[in-house]
């Protein structure tokens, strides 16, 4: 007989139904990729109103970043504890809050805090919903849903291009930047409390009557047969709370498996400091070579806008070359492509060329990156698992901006600085080859501590 968590897995896809629930848990990463690239769209404006440093504008994005850090290990912990789709809107909501406030900033030092407790509110939104959507998804589509959730992160990003150049010179523009967004992540948040409860993770908590009805409820409605199942009795959690819980989990996923986690926490250090190095300074950069805001925004906007396309082609390659060779390749020819704009920099057309390169080559690597960080754990480390790897990218890439500004960029120049970043990525990539394995194909879960041999299920075997 079949559990509960296989019925879900094993579900035909209807777009009305797991479809439902891809569009508002993308809509929520949509924000989150709109916040950060708002960081790099800021820096100069903020310069120029505050009269800033190179090295204080890169605290704009340090601050936020730096948020996001504590946010997606605090979220990631209170998905796993109380459930995700609690975290699932109480996320946008403080998002939302203190983004209002953040436009209303009278000084720099006040503005700082209050886009780093932004960030924590929308630092959950990553691990929680890829937790949620990858939960809901079935195993046959379930790469190909993750990596197209991915699919938002550019159309936010490129939406927030767009709209930060149509304020270029209208008074307090900056401010309105930040404004924009409060009244859709509001609207989100109420649309975001009729989503249901995840059925995999009820399992995993015994509330057994309410995963039954999910679970009938999702048979009835995606028109699969009804067979009967079994909710597997849950083990029992005597662990502590809070910071302690955050730290128990932190244990959790080194125990579970030290090299598993060593290379999710790689893959997201160097491939995530490369892209945000890239859209938080490019605007910055194209400044200085002469370009004006609104050039250097447009320029920027059109890194994004290709990585749709990328994104696009990731999720059509995702499951056929698998999760690790897709990562592999792209990752290191993003790297070099932003070397080679960094060496082009002077020169417009080649300059774009190359921006638009990378553009696409990250966004074939990052969506495979996230539906392969989501699936190497099991469901009771799932959204942690998930939540502590992007917490390390955040916060690397918190302090980067400041590095990159005051350090990086003055004392080695730019093709030294993306060269030495490329060499990261080339390195994490190749541990990957050697100490994780695939996962396309894998069953979620096939008990809460898979044996070492079974973590992750070959294609052939799964099926």
């Amino acid at each position: 007989m079949k559990t509960g968590d296989q019925i879900v897995q094993d579900l035909p896809w209807r777009w009305s139904v797991q479809g439902r629930i891809f569009i508002i848990g993308g809509l929520g990463y949509l924000f989150d990729a709109y916040d950060i690239a708002l960081n790099g769209f800021l820096m100069p404006l903020l310069g120029d109103h505050f009269d800033l440093t190179l090295a204080e504008r890169g605290l704009v994005a340090t601050a936020n970043l730096v948020g996001m850090a504590v946010g997606a290990v605090v979220w990631g912990a209170v998905a796993d504890r109380i459930g995700r789709k609690q975290a699932f809107s109480v996320t946008l909501l403080i998002f939302a809050l203190f983004s209002a406030l953040g436009a209303l900033a009278p000084v720099y030092s006040v503005f700082l805090l209050l886009r780093f407790l932004a960030g924590v509110g929308l630092g959950g939104c990553i691990p929680v919903d890829y937790a949620l959507v990858g939960e809901f998804s079935p195993r046959k589509y379930r790469g190909r849903v993750l990596t197209a959730l991915d699919l938002w992160w550019p159309i936010g990003v490129t939406l927030c291009g767009l709209v930060a150049t149509g304020f270029v010179g209208v008074a307090g523009d900056w401010r309105w930047m930040l404004a924009t967004m409060v009244l859709p992540a509001l609207l989100l948040f109420w649309v975001r409390r009729g989503i249901p409860e995840s059925p995999v993770y009820l399992t995993k908590k015994g509330r057994e009557a309410e995963a039954r009805e999910v679970i009938d409820d999702l048979v009835a409605r995606t028109g699969a047969p009804v067979e009967p199942y079994s909710i597997p009795a849950p083990q029992q959690e005597t662990g502590p709370r809070g910071v302690a819980a955050a730290v128990q989990q932190l244990v959790g996923i080194w125990r579970f498996d030290p090299r598993i986690t060593s290379v999710a926490w790689l893959l997201f250090a160097t491939i995530m400091l490369v892209y945000y190095a890239a859209l938080s300074w490019m605007p910055s950069i194209l400044k200085e070579e002469g370009q004006g805001d609104t050039a250097a925004f447009m320029s920027t906007t059109i890194m994004s806008a290709v990585g749709i396309a990328g994104v696009l082609l990731s999720t059509a390659l995702v499951d056929i070359v698998g999760r690790k060779w897709l990562i592999g390749v792209s990752a290191p020819l993003a790297a070099a492509a932003l070397v080679a704009f960094a060496v082009v920099r002077h020169m417009a057309t080649p300059s774009v060329v190359a921006i638009a390169v990378f553009g696409l080559l990250a966004q074939l690597a990052i969506p495979a990156l996230y539906a392969y960080a989501a699936e190497l754990y099991p469901t009771h480390l799932r959204a942690s698992g998930f939540g502590w790897a992007s917490s390390v990218s955040r916060t690397l890439t918190g302090f980067a901006p400041l590095l990159f500004g005051s350090v990086m960029w003055p004392l080695l120049g730019l093709p030294v600085t993306f060269a030495v970043l490329g060499a990261a990525v080339l390195a994490a990539v190749v541990w990957m080859a050697i100490a994780a394995p695939e996962t396309k194909g894998a069953v979620l879960d096939a008990s809460d501590e898979p044996a070492p041999e079974t973590r992750a299920v070959p294609e052939a075997a799964a099926t």
